[in-house]
């Protein structure tokens, strides 16, 4: 299987549909289904995520194939069958690894407001990203990435102690026997290692574009697994200036901002993805390590302006502090592609558009989306995937 085999998908303006030559990369991705009608289902629902507009819910999906007697054997594939998601991801992660060569792995959070607090998972909560509490479903999701384009492989459900305790409400979710509560970083720190430890993908970077609430146990997660970690730290983080040269040797614990704006005149011009050095790209990185007892190896942090301003724009925990500074901003990067694609393909193919309620449907509709995303990716050619806008998609420390 091959590129040219995704190609071959295509959607036909107008009529709206998407064709398949051959189907060869269905047939390889959806080979683990063992029935026939599953692996008609399972077309139909790609078909639908690729053409339909709009919303993608499965009465919507239904309308390209067949109306209300397509929408009940949808429903029934999507929400009451029996079939595994898993070895469709580990097919589509082994593909895409193949055909892209992945330079990090990127963790991403993804926040799917809903009305009620049926839909599993669903609870009020803070969300970084609108700057808001709001009622909704917190998702974690680990997409391969190279400086041009990325694809979700792996999706982890966050699942709130109230959603784990209530016996009613765990059995009317199909939450299997199996989950157990854990935090937002445990959660994003699974995301990543169950797809490098469980499926034959190389041991790339892992770059976590969310802030971390126990930088320790994360950071040694990561070390454990021999796995290099790259995640956001905030502005206020706790950290301790390991390198005698820096202001702030031997202060103790003070704040990863003030560390970064002590050493402003180490800030050098950083090269952007297309090799062209813009003046309002800087960085500066200083060694240092976690704050608290056994506090572990040394790290470095990294700092991003964007103008020559006193603040950073944003902060990199980099473990361990071996790679030089220029690699290790070129793999945050990655963050900002995974962040474009998502919004602007993802979100095309239904990301956030699942309405059903069960633990088991969210994952097959989460893993048929993946699939949708990476034909929407891959059918195009890399050469003419389109660069995001990286002076708009910073974050601010």
């Amino acid at each position: 299987m091959n590129a040219k085999v995704l190609s071959s998908y295509r959607i036909r303006e107008g009529a709206h549909d998407v064709t398949d030559s051959g189907d060869e990369f269905s047939a390889a991705l959806f080979a683990s289904l063992r029935r026939s009608d599953q692996r008609l289902r399972a077309r139909h629902y790609l078909r639908g995520l690729l053409a339909v507009k709009g919303r993608k819910s499965i009465r919507n999906i239904a309308t390209l194939v067949g109306g209300a007697a397509a929408e009940q054997s949808l429903h029934h594939f999507i929400s009451g069958s029996t079939w595994d998601w898993s070895p469709i991801r580990e097919a589509l992660a082994d593909h895409v690894t193949r055909t892209l060569t992945p330079s990090a792995w990127v963790v991403r959070p993804l926040f799917i407001p809903k009305a009620g607090e049926h839909s599993v998972g669903v609870e009020r909560q803070f969300v970084p990203e609108y700057g808001q509490v709001l009622n909704g479903q917190l998702a974690f999701g680990a997409w391969a990435a190279t400086g041009r384009t990325s694809v979700p492989v792996q999706w982890r459900l966050h699942l709130p102690e109230p959603w784990l305790d209530n016996a009613g409400r765990r059995r009317k979710a199909e939450i299997p026997d199996s989950a157990r509560a854990e935090t937002p970083d445990e959660c994003a720190t699974a995301t990543a290692l169950t797809l490098l430890d469980r499926w034959e993908t190389p041991k790339r970077p892992v770059v976590l574009d969310t802030h971390m609430a126990g930088l320790g146990g994360v950071v040694r997660s990561f070390a454990e697994a021999q796995v290099p970690l790259l995640t956001r730290v905030k502005g206020s983080t706790r950290l301790i200036v390991a390198d005698r040269a820096i202001p702030g040797y031997r202060a103790g614990a003070i704040s990863a901002r003030r560390i970064m704006e002590s050493v402003q005149s180490l800030r050098r011009p950083l090269d952007t993805p297309g090799g062209v050095v813009r003046r309002t790209a800087l960085g500066a990185a200083v060694r240092v390590r976690l704050s608290g007892p056994g506090s572990g190896a040394e790290l470095l942090l990294i700092g991003e302006w964007h103008d020559w301003g006193r603040t950073p724009t944003a902060l990199w925990l980099a473990a361990p502090a071996m790679a030089p500074v220029g690699d290790l901003v070129r793999l945050t990067w990655l963050a900002q592609r995974v962040a474009h694609d998502e919004k602007q393909i993802g979100e095309r193919v239904g990301v956030r558009d699942f309405e059903g309620r069960s633990f088991r449907g969210w994952h097959r509709h989460m893993t048929l989306a993946s699939v949708a995303h990476a034909v929407s990716v891959l059918a195009v050619g890399s050469g003419e995937l389109e660069e995001p806008c990286f002076s708009t998609l910073r974050r601010s420390a």
